[in-house]
């Protein structure tokens, strides 16, 4: 079995990659980094290490690669005798890679009409879906229609702390044990391929969508920003801290009462997930750059995004906000004059208020939980470098 994969990062080469060939997928990557290109095709392989106890190291072979602005041809003719397409580019860059992509459909479709399935794996939601509207603007009406008779585009939700370390024999992917690939089982048309072992298949994707979104990753940035002001440099090292451990356990607390209300999960189950998550967080052969973490505040503060959505629906519901308020706060006060957001965000506040901020990227209408949020920004202001204990005064 083929398995044409674009992205050649750390989800690539950890996650996706690492799953498709333990199931016994010949993996091609598709990428734009020619030193990348040349050592897959080089070794036939590529290392992976476990953030374990034992820290575990596997070879992944056989893998070959192809780079998608030089070997178009190439890739095209890999779309057309692929068995499964799947990428991990970057939702941002999904438009870019749209163009090869269609060329390969089309030409599929007149040489080789067996039915194939293509799941984007980016921390978005829906992503497929993008991919897919991203096609559309390089094909006609017809060639879409005749594309949509063989290719199914099944959306996934993933789950996987994937980074990578440099060596002699080159880049080494580093992934915690645990994983979790989603696939909406209802989108998909080729049901001859074995089901992926390792993934879940499901008929609606919504509720792990929103649950990695607004438990996990919400989590993980609420460590950051407030690790970030109490001076610590690690995920780890901040969780460390008993009253930072105590504050990020009850803002996942908090922000699992949404999760349970909207899709009727049980509470014993969103316990035991917070636990697990928790777990992972704190997991010490991992060291977690908080700066990496807390990167692009505006977006993580956006309207839907992980620390504002449940803040607000919660809110909606006259249910605690208490710690989540004080996470979106802590995400205002992000100062890495490194990260362009985080630059943008503060010159804003500086230039309009913080008031006016919450408003502009938070596009929350509401003027009590303005009024709320700021009120926590103020207090962290004055006291940043202070407990967590006494930070919730």
């Amino acid at each position: 079995m083929k398995a044409l994969h674009f992205g050649a990062g750390n989800i690539g080469k950890g996650f996706i990659g690492y799953v498709l060939n333990k199931n016994g997928y010949d993996v091609c990557f598709v990428d734009i980094n020619q030193k990348m290109v040349n050592r897959f095709n080089r070794d036939n392989s590529y290392v992976v290490e476990l953030l374990d106890d034992s820290h575990t190291v596997e070879t992944i072979s056989p893998v070959t690669a192809l780079n998608s602005v030089s070997q178009e041809d190439e890739v095209i003719e890999a779309i057309v005798n692929a068995d499964l397409i799947t990428t991990s580019v970057g939702v941002n860059n999904l438009s870019r890679i749209a163009s090869i992509v269609s060329k390969g459909l089309v030409k599929r479709a007149k040489e080789n009409k067996r039915k194939i399935n293509i799941i984007a794996n980016e921390n978005a939601i829906n992503p497929t879906s993008i991919l897919k509207q991203e096609i559309e603007k390089h094909v006609t009406i017809s060639e879409m229609l005749e594309i949509h008779s063989y290719v199914g585009f099944p959306n996934s939700a993933i789950d996987r702390l994937s980074l990578s370390k440099d060596s002699e024999e080159g880049e080494i992917a580093l992934v915690e044990p645990m994983y979790e690939w989603i696939i909406n089982k209802s989108e998909m048309v080729n049901g001859a391929l074995p089901v992926i072992k390792g993934a879940i298949y499901v008929e609606d994707l919504r509720p792990y969508i929103e649950r990695k979104l607004y438990i996990v990753n919400m989590g993980h940035a609420t460590t950051a920003y407030i690790g970030f002001l109490t001076g610590k440099s690690t995920i780890q090292s901040a969780l460390a801290d008993p009253n930072i451990e105590y504050f990020v356990k009850e803002t996942l607390n908090e922000a699992a009462q949404y999760i349970i209300r909207t899709f009727h999960i049980p509470s014993a189950d969103m316990s035991v997930f917070i636990e697990k998550t928790m777990k992972r967080f704190k997991n010490k052969n991992v060291s977690d750059d908080i700066l990496r973490v807390g990167r692009s505040p505006i977006r993580k503060i956006g309207y839907d995004e992980r620390l504002l959505k449940p803040t607000r629906e919660l809110f909606g519901m006259g249910l605690s906000i208490e710690y989540l308020s004080m996470a979106v706060a802590a995400a205002f006060l992000y100062d890495d004059t490194r990260d362009e957001e985080a630059v943008s965000l503060q010159k804003y506040i500086n230039e309009k208020g913080i008031e006016q901020a919450i408003e502009h990227f938070t596009q929350t209408k509401n003027k009590v939980l303005t009024e709320k949020i700021k009120e926590k920004y103020d207090l962290l202001k004055t006291k940043s470098t202070e407990s967590m204990t006494q930070l919730m005064e």
